[in-house]
């Protein structure tokens, strides 16, 4: 159980070709440490608004919305893996909507390890310093895009350039989702209106 929940995905962080592969081909992901990474790197970014020193802080904390922060990180997530499964299916892609669910899921591994110590470090630097911050943290955002394309490349058994292209159109895609449910609550709502309307009419006129 420690092997799968604990030195697995720190493996994996390091060695994410090996690991990535022993994922797909061994079943070695598991959906409990990839849904943890999700709530956990939810925690840290609220915890990053919330308490990080103020030289590198550039939120209010009296005005932070928890639950947008959630939908902020939470949305993308799944828009994505649902936006990859989609493009990948058509594109003769191997991988599965669990094991595109587990490459996202591993690769926050390297947000949760970096932005959690450097919230308590902010807090004790000084203005010279805070370049130290943003050097850890854009590390920390280079590491989880590498991942991630390490893990579509090799859930999906796709070359470099495919593995580009494919997360170029997942990004599209995720636009597109998000257009169309504006659209469709645009409608939804003009239709309740609609309705309301008719309904107020009809009560007024009886």
């Amino acid at each position: 159980m420690k092997q799968d929940y604990i030195k697995f995905p720190l493996h994996l962080i390091f060695h994410p070709i090996d690991a990535f592969w022993d994922l797909k081909s061994d079943n070695r992901g598991r959906l409990a440490v990839a849904f943890s990474a999700l709530v956990l790197t939810i925690m840290i970014m609220i915890l990053q608004k919330q308490y990080a020193g103020f030289l590198v802080n550039y939120s209010d904390p009296r005005t932070l919305n928890s639950i947008q922060e959630i939908l902020t990180i939470v949305v993308p997530f799944f828009l994505w893996c649902t936006a990859n499964w989609a493009i990948t299916t058509l594109m003769e892609g191997e991988g599965k909507f669990k094991e595109i669910v587990l490459a996202t899921g591993y690769s926050l591994i390297p947000l949760i390890l970096i932005y959690a110590p450097m919230i308590v470090i902010s807090r004790f630097m000084v203005q010279e310093e805070t370049a130290f911050y943003y050097l850890a943290t854009t590390i920390a955002f280079i590491w989880f895009v590498l991942l991630l394309f390490i893990g579509t490349m090799t859930v999906h058994q796709y070359t470099v350039i495919k593995t580009v292209i494919t997360m170029v159109l997942t990004v599209i895609v995720m636009g597109i989702i998000i257009f169309l449910g504006a659209l469709v609550f645009s409608m939804l709502q003009q239709l309740f209106e609609f309705g309301y309307n008719i309904y107020r009419e009809l009560i007024f006129r009886t």
